[in-house]
């Protein structure tokens, strides 16, 4: 399946209210980063961030250390587009999170539904790769799935459900679970989807 060419024909046909991940304000995803120990000094990177708020909110809480990273070139447009001149304080990243990339080292990587995407092993291990060069020692993992009774497909396409113990299984050694909590997300649409989120500390 090639990702670029799907979720570049999504953002480019659907408005942002009509994604069924929408959400006005990611309260859980804020809860959690916050928990994790939030500062004006905290760098954060929303993978998979697409049109998603969080970097509105976390620029918002005065944070200048940002890097938004999505495979689509239409959702980053879109999103620079409604950040105006504060889309210059965040570092944009147009790329498959699996593919090659880097950034500098991250106290809190932030995932909202892309791991869940993962379905061939193989890019689940570029995923934490990615994950463990990226995070730096004792920093934070804030990771959103469908839930073990979520949907079994989001967007066309299948999906990996998972519960908190599943998820820290495929992260592997080095990955602590700090907490984790279900939550219900109503889409636009008004269906219920099954999410779980999981906070993990990166230990030494």
């Amino acid at each position: 399946m090639d990702r670029l060419k799907h979720w570049e024909s999504v953002y480019t046909t659907k408005g942002e209210r009509d994604l069924s991940w929408f959400e006005e304000v990611p309260a859980v995803s804020l809860e959690l980063i916050e928990a994790a120990g939030l500062s004006a000094g905290t760098c954060v990177v929303d993978v998979g961030g697409g049109e998603s708020r969080l970097v509105d909110e976390l620029l918002a809480r005065g944070l200048d250390c940002l890097a938004v990273l999505d495979v689509s070139h239409e959702a980053l447009v879109r999103t620079r587009a409604r950040l105006g001149d504060a889309a210059q304080t965040v570092t944009w990243i147009e790329a498959d999170v699996t593919g090659a990339w880097s950034l500098k080292p991250m106290d809190v990587w932030h995932d909202r539904a892309v791991f869940h995407f993962l379905v061939d092993a193989d890019d689940r291990r570029r995923y934490v790769s990615h994950l463990r060069e990226t995070l730096k020692l004792h920093g934070s993992a804030v990771i959103a799935t469908f839930a073990a009774d979520g949907p079994e497909r989001c967007s066309g396409l299948p999906v990996v459900r998972y519960s908190p113990a599943l998820l820290a299984d495929e992260l592997g050694d080095g990955f602590t679970l700090i907490e984790s909590r279900p939550h219900l997300h109503t889409t636009p649409g008004g269906t219920i989807q099954s999410f779980q989120y999981s906070r993990f500390q990166r230990a030494s």
